[in-house]
């Protein structure tokens, strides 16, 4: 009997470790929302590079992580944040918000974002694992950044951080994003997270 006690004591004792260890771990993938507006920035941005945004529904794809494709990213990133000189819209163009490539060496956050995109996407990365996305800043300030969806994860390329972190590890609230099958619509993202919790853990 006593053998028996103790069975069962290691047994919801590993139990409650395994969830514990669940339940810490950062989620790699986001919820999906319904349907919504498209930013203005995008539509200006369609404007700008129609030929760009002349695209029809296609399969979701996400990028198969390997070592290589890691290190793709951080150059990426790495090479956009250090080569583009950080500048707002009003300070640049005179208007609040325009979205468009920083072809003259400066630009916003969302400049930042589709430079990089455009980059994987002429080295053959897919478009459909590529998105444009919105959140908010602890001050409540709007942002744009670049959700890399892979198959392990949800990364995220930001002009604030030369790390590339997991959506879940970044101090941001999320508001939504291009939808995978279609770059011109865009879906609500659910923020489920509790606490938020940076670090520079990759993969």
């Amino acid at each position: 009997m006593r053998q028996s006690r103790i069975l069962i004591t290691t047994i919801a004792l590993f139990c409650l470790c395994v969830t514990q260890a669940q339940t810490s771990e950062s989620p790699r993938f986001i919820q999906l929302g319904s349907k919504t507006n498209v930013p203005s920035g995008w539509l200006q941005f369609c404007i700008s590079y129609n030929s760009e945004c002349l695209t029809t529904a296609s399969q979701p794809r996400d990028i198969v992580l390997t070592d290589k494709a890691w290190k793709n990213l951080v150059s990426v990133n790495a090479w956009v944040n250090n080569n583009i000189k950080p500048m707002t819209d009003m300070e640049h163009y005179r208007m609040i918000q325009w979205w468009r490539y920083p072809d003259d060496g400066a630009g916003a956050c969302h400049s930042y974002a589709l430079l990089k995109r455009r980059i994987l996407m002429q080295a053959g990365w897919p478009r459909e694992a590529l998105l444009m996305t919105i959140v908010r800043e602890t001050n409540g300030e709007g942002h744009a950044v670049l959700t890399v969806k892979t198959d392990k994860g949800e990364y995220i390329l930001d002009n604030l951080n030369q790390n590339i972190l997991l959506w879940s590890e970044t101090p941001y609230h999320y508001v939504k994003r291009q939808s995978q099958a279609d770059q011109n619509n865009w879906v609500s993202l659910r923020d489920t997270r509790e606490v938020n919790v940076t670090s520079s853990r990759a993969y």
